[in-house]
């Protein structure tokens, strides 16, 4: 079933039965017996058909999401694997949340794996505060947080800031507009990230401040989820300005655009370490990492 949920997450992407067919090296009747016998195992329809065009349906979006996190698990196996070499590898336990794992830390995680590739890296996850007790505890080597600490004991160094940006289809209607302000998205078709993270509760902030009042479509705990549907269902969404890299958006057809409110939305993203020293080898590798890819210009 993981190989034809693949398939249908091609169609997804594609919106197009032709265009994934080719993508896939299948033919399109094949690759629609395909997505009909997935269909007929689930005992749901996943897209309703109108002529050519498909529209995912209700829990044809949530097949997707589905689909997407089980094609993350498998490259993170896979890459894990990989990484097996001769000899004992150092281990670092680095602490983020789940918003900061998505964001921050790819760029991350590929330059210190490019240049330590027998190292092993273990990440765990929490809020804010739970990855500050977890380094100052010392059951992670370090943390990245989306917020400056004043914990006694650890060591906050600031690496970048961010904020929410406005994201749309290149062929949303929003793009013609020469200036938008947050009176723009009342009763916008949006997708907004789950409730109970700090994205979730700065969007809501700032909805409230500003009287807007949008049209919650959907709501995803992935913001690779989000941006893959927002050509799909014609939405809009609020996303950290970290994690719209100029592949990302120019790869999704996608467009950020500028709204001076969101600046309101502006926090700071460190990283925190033990200040008593008796860091690791390899997590002292990972800091200056950590400096090297954030803080390029520092001596």
């Amino acid at each position: 079933m993981f190989d034809d949920l693949d398939i249908f997450a091609a169609v997804v992407e594609h919106s197009s039965l032709n265009r994934a067919s080719r993508q896939l090296n299948l033919s399109q009747p094949a690759l629609s017996r395909k997505i009909s016998k997935l269909e007929e195992r689930l005992g749901v329809a996943l897209f309703n058909r109108f002529g050519k065009r498909l529209e995912l349906t209700e829990v044809g979006r949530l097949t997707y999401t589905y689909a997407l996190e089980q094609r993350q698990q498998r490259s993170k196996f896979l890459e894990a694997l990989s990484k097996f070499k001769e000899g004992e590898p150092q281990l670092v336990t680095l602490g983020a949340s789940l918003t900061t794992l998505q964001t921050t830390l790819p760029p991350l995680v590929n330059a210190y794996m490019e240049k330590y590739p027998a190292a092993e890296l273990k990440l765990i996850t929490g809020k804010t505060h739970e990855i500050v007790s977890s380094v100052s505890e010392g059951r992670a080597d370090l943390g990245i947080i989306a917020s400056a600490t004043q914990e006694p004991g650890l060591r906050c160094i600031p690496l970048f800031e961010d904020q929410l940006r406005l994201v749309v289809s290149e062929h949303h209607p929003l793009t013609l507009s020469p200036k938008l302000t947050m009176s723009d998205l009342s009763r916008l078709p949006m997708i907004l990230f789950s409730k109970g993270t700090w994205y979730r509760r700065m969007t809501d902030e700032v909805f409230q401040r500003s009287g807007v009042d949008p049209d919650v479509r959907m709501e995803i705990d992935s913001f690779e989820a989000i941006v893959r549907l927002l050509p799909t269902i014609k939405a809009a969404a609020l996303l950290p300005k970290s994690y719209l890299r100029p592949e990302l958006l120019n790869g999704g057809g996608l467009v950020s655009l500028h709204i001076k409110e969101l600046e309101q939305t502006q926090r700071t993203t460190c990283l925190i370490y033990p200040s008593s020293g008796g860091l690791s080898t390899a997590a002292r590798c990972l800091v200056q990492v950590t400096e090297e890819v954030f803080l390029p210009g520092r001596e």
